[in-house]
């Protein structure tokens, strides 16, 4: 089916000619950003340190502001932080003088001021059941593993409701099996509220894991989101299983290829053209059995390019 016979629901969030510079005269970080979310949706962006994918996640969360462009969600320009978005960094940002219970009930409290201690107990409870942490209320963050600050973390964000959660890299100093605990959590716990998510990472896998659409960012300077990756696999995923459908490799193989060759040469053309390309949106996942033209010879399968 073609995109034009597909009946859209108007985009949650919509990001247009997004653009960081530090300062006159220096070229910007990224420029002429432009993509949209829906509702539900989980956006992973991957790309090399240094192209603004940080910055980006910080203007989404009203924590820093562009040079130009602007960032609408649900029909109102982002213009500052709100409640509305939760914010997870690689660094928990637990109150280390505050229990669990109170680090949560902290945050819940500023989306209702007016519930009860019972109330706002009961909610957080509900949350740090979801990320696993049952009868962890009453430690302090000294008292836990890195991984489980981190839940603490997730189960504060989502204890707010936000209508989008951001993430920047929340598991990178994790080790593997912590951070793979964490990844089924998430995915859990966004299945059971129908969350919207932007994340960052820069593991391959996770994003896959993951994500509806995997956001693919140059280069920088002048960085800018070369493609927008669809994850074609069952959204029902589990890391013991995923392997073992054929389209995760054809994914996998399409993403570390632009982090080791593409990105590099779509920053050498954006440095010599200042005309704009919008991302290319791909499916890799799924082949086109008809031989494609060029060096690649007859019989060979193609990529599929959606748009």
């Amino acid at each position: 089916m073609s995109n034009e016979n597909v009946n859209r629901a108007p985009a949650f969030v919509k990001v247009e000619g997004l653009t960081k510079r530090y300062g006159p005269g220096l070229a910007p970080v990224f420029e002429d950003i432009n993509f949209s979310i829906q509702r539900g949706e989980f956006i992973c962006v991957i790309g090399h340190s240094g192209c603004g994918k940080s910055t980006i996640l910080n203007i989404l969360a009203g924590l820093d502001e562009a040079s130009s462009g602007t960032v609408v969600m649900g029909g109102r320009e982002i213009s500052g932080p709100s409640l509305d978005r939760g914010v997870v960094f690689q660094s928990h940002a637990l109150l280390p003088w505050m229990t669990v219970d109170q680090n949560i009930a902290f945050a819940v409290r500023s989306r209702h001021p007016d519930w009860s201690k019972t109330q706002i107990a009961e909610h957080g409870t509900r949350f740090l059941e979801m990320v696993g942490l049952k009868g962890a209320g009453q430690k302090k963050p000294s008292e836990l593993s890195g991984g489980m600050k981190q839940r603490v973390g997730i189960a504060r964000a989502f204890s707010v409701e936000p209508k989008m959660l951001l993430l920047d890299e929340p598991f990178g100093a994790l080790d593997a099996l912590t951070r793979g605990i964490i990844q089924d959590e998430l995915l859990s716990i966004c299945a059971a509220t129908q969350q919207t998510v932007y994340m960052i990472t820069h593991d391959v896998d996770e994003a896959i894991l993951l994500a509806d659409k995997i956001m693919l960012m140059s280069n920088g300077p002048q960085a800018r989101i070369a493609e927008i990756v669809i994850n074609t696999l069952p959204r029902e995923r589990s890391r013991e299983t995923i392997h073992h459908d054929p389209q995760f490799y054809r994914i996998r193989n399409h993403l570390v290829d632009f982090l080791v060759r593409r990105s590099k040469t779509i920053q050498a053309q954006n440095a010599q053209s200042t005309v704009r390309r919008e991302p290319l949106i791909v499916s890799p996942g799924l082949l086109d059995s008809s031989p494609p033209d060029g060096p690649e010879g007859p019989g060979e399968p193609k990529l599929r390019i959606v748009s």
